[in-house]
């Protein structure tokens, strides 16, 4: 494999991404890269040709490769930005490798209080910024104050809440650049860490009961339409169990695909996530969005789009 100049970190070919992400299934990545740290993101974004697709991943928990694979470099970021500290001004900066629990158990720590409800968000902070993730009644662009973005030539840009579109699950740049977060500074409210830290308690003991946490999953499969939610849907439209191949709707939370027996194909999940939007839409005539990222190309050369 060709090296790439600058870049100190891993690299390898034909990675299975299946043992990267959460579901536990999918295709290969052509290059997959570990960097080591903020700046070896950057040399590795400069040294990639500007054509090359991209994807970063965290945690890989709102992610699925198709069976095909991914024709292009996945870059890992969980153990490379991982930088999380008070700020002289007060605000939180949280690389975007750190897991979204941690900012929560942090920011408690240091008797901040809004964070709780990171501790329900199975991945990384990139992630939480690139949809805007939230639970409980909360989202993360609530409380950013700006953040730290490369661009494909490696060079560092800072930006504020002001620069995007924020809605539900939504985040989009208003100048239009192939620009990837790289950390952000949030600000969070003075109070009691102990009065935070036991939310966090509440709010952990409230997913484990209710989520199939024990089952190889990406979350939440589908965003809550308006004035109702995903699973309330899926269970009355009857799917709540439903299998196909190796992957199933969870027993426990309609809006959860499972993969039991780790054996799920890719495309057996993608099929299953089209079925269940066929059949609430046939029943109640609501479209359900997916919240999952979708990549990659299926199987026998068929090119596959992002969902």
């Amino acid at each position: 494999m060709a090296m790439i100049p600058g870049f100190r970190g891993e690299l390898r070919s034909n990675e299975p991404m299946s043992r990267h992400v959460s579901w536990r299934a999918g295709g290969t990545a052509a290059r997959a890269a570990w960097p080591l740290d903020l700046d070896d993101c950057g040399a590795l974004l400069a040294g990639l040709p500007a054509e090359e697709p991209l994807l970063m991943v965290g945690l890989g928990s709102n992610l699925l490769v198709r069976d095909g694979g991914y024709a292009g470099t996945v870059a890992f970021t969980h153990a490379a930005l991982k930088a999380l500290h008070i700020e002289d001004d007060g605000s939180i900066y949280a690389e975007a490798g750190v897991a979204s629990p941690k900012v929560a158990r942090f920011a408690a720590t240091h008797d901040r209080h809004g964070a709780e409800f990171l501790a329900g968000i199975p991945g990384t902070v990139g992630g939480a910024l690139a949809m805007n993730a939230g639970c409980y009644g909360s989202e993360t662009w609530s409380f950013v104050e700006k953040v730290l973005l490369f661009n494909r030539r490696g060079e560092k840009v800072v930006r504020t809440a002001a620069d995007y579109e924020i809605g539900y699950r939504h985040v989009r740049a208003l100048k239009a650049g192939d620009e990837i977060f790289a950390a952000a500074w949030f600000r969070f409210g003075q109070g009691e860490g102990e009065v935070a830290r036991q939310r966090i308690r509440t709010l952990l003991e409230k997913r484990i009961s209710s989520q199939p946490l024990q089952l190889p999953n990406a979350g939440s499969v589908f965003r809550n339409p308006p004035g109702d939610h995903a699973a309330r849907l899926i269970e009355a439209a009857g799917l709540k169990g439903l299998k196909l191949g190796g992957a199933q709707v969870s027993e426990k939370h309609a809006n959860f695909i499972v993969n039991p027996q780790g054996a799920a194909k890719a495309s057996e999940i993608e099929m299953l996530i089209g079925q269940i939007q066929a059949v609430v839409m046939q029943k109640f005539g609501v479209a359900l969005e997916c919240e999952v990222r979708i990549v990659g190309t299926k199987e026998q050369g068929r090119s596959g789009v992002e969902a």
